[in-house]
């Protein structure tokens, strides 16, 4: 990590307070013995929930590793999920055999939501015009609201994601967005686009909270608790499921890609490989000579790019120039527009109570080891 993170530190010998999050967080990790526990208790809650019913939970499905290798272990579980997959029109090929391939060979059911094109398109458009950070924001807004709607639809009372610690524990939060922010979704989409929105997937902070109160409907994170090394997860996928490896973190999508490894590192500065890479040195995946020559290629394979480049701008309706001037354009704060409440809190007030926080929690751990 570096300081393209604007909220990084640095203490005297060197380590960051990401180093230094992860280390903490490590000491209170349950014991392997307590994660299998958890896994057992989650799993009977899932199976007690979906009695009587065709699935037990529902499953985001993208091609991905994270995605891919959670279809895996539920099925290794004993457990009946619904896969659920947004086509935003952005699917590399591999992404796409590698669905294929999960649902057969596992025998899981698929419901495929295609977004409107013309819509999403607009959205893309919008966000590059209004000079954001998080392109992604849209994609991630939409999946969650379509998982979430399946489950109300079908009365599944879980939903299983692949988010986990082991490869994405660190993440600088001035790096990206809030998803949930419906009030910035719309608020950048009337200001920059021309499409109007009459089906795009959306769940604001009120539909939210009326799935997971009202209907009891409770996300789980799985790969949290079963040993989760990404490429040991990699190599049995593509011996148990000839699953194909699309190369970087979330590049599944040929959209992602685009945002991750040229976007963010020409307009914003930013290699989200640092962090990718940071936390799996911290969780042990690899060593930090390992980080260093990955950081040392290029973020974008330069046999890939002059073709992608003209792919996403004809896609999205721009002139390579056009493309050219917003990615030189400068970058604005997703506060320029309206947002929720929730991301008001997150990233204004948070990080400014924060040191409080911290000592007020080492004083009452301080407390319940038996010290005064």
């Amino acid at each position: 990590m570096d300081t393209s993170d604007p909220a990084i530190k640095f203490d005297a010998a060197g380590l960051c307070n990401h180093c230094i999050k992860c280390d903490l967080a490590a000491e209170r990790d349950p014991s392997p013995e307590g994660k299998q526990a958890l896994l057992a208790r989650a799993v009977a809650r899932v199976r007690d929930a979906g009695a009587g019913l065709e699935h037990d939970c529902v499953i985001g499905l993208s091609g991905g590793v994270d995605s891919s290798y959670l279809a895996y272990v539920v099925k290794e579980l004993g457990l009946r999920p619904l896969a659920v997959h947004l086509d935003n029109g952005w699917n590399s090929k591999a992404a796409v055999k590698n669905i294929q391939k999960i649902v057969q060979k596992l025998d899981i059911d698929l419901i495929t939501h295609v977004i409107d094109w013309e819509e999403f398109k607009d959205l893309q458009r919008a966000y590059l015009l209004a000079s954001v950070i998080d392109t992604e924001v849209i994609s991630d807004h939409a999946i969650r609201a379509v998982v979430f709607r399946v489950a109300s639809e079908r009365r599944i009372k879980h939903i299983l994601f692949g988010d986990n610690v082991a490869t994405e524990r660190i993440l600088p939060i001035h790096w990206g967005f809030n998803y949930n922010d419906l009030a910035n979704l719309r608020d950048i989409h009337r200001r920059h686009g021309t499409v109007p929105l009459r089906t795009f997937p959306t769940m604001g902070p009120l539909r939210l909270r009326r799935y997971l109160w009202r209907e009891g409907i409770t996300p789980l994170a799985p790969l949290n608790w079963v040993p989760y090394v990404r490429a040991d997860a990699k190599a049995r996928l593509i011996r148990e499921l000839g699953w194909i490896d699309y190369g970087a973190k979330h590049t599944e999508s040929l959209i992602t890609k685009f945002f991750q490894a040229y976007l963010l590192v020409e307009k914003f500065g930013i290699d989200k490989r640092r962090a990718h890479l940071s936390t799996l040195i911290n969780d042990g995946q690899i060593t930090r000579a390992d980080a260093l020559a990955e950081l040392a290629k290029p973020a974008y394979a330069p046999a890939e790019l002059e073709p992608d480049l003209d792919y996403v701008a004809k896609k999205l309706g721009f002139t390579r120039a056009e493309l050219a001037a917003i990615v030189a354009a400068p970058p604005r704060s997703h506060f320029d527009y309206a947002t929720d409440v929730e991301s008001k809190l997150h990233f204004l007030v948070y990080p400014t109570i924060k040191p409080i926080y911290r000592q007020l929690r080492r004083r009452v751990e301080h407390v319940l080891r038996g010290h005064s």
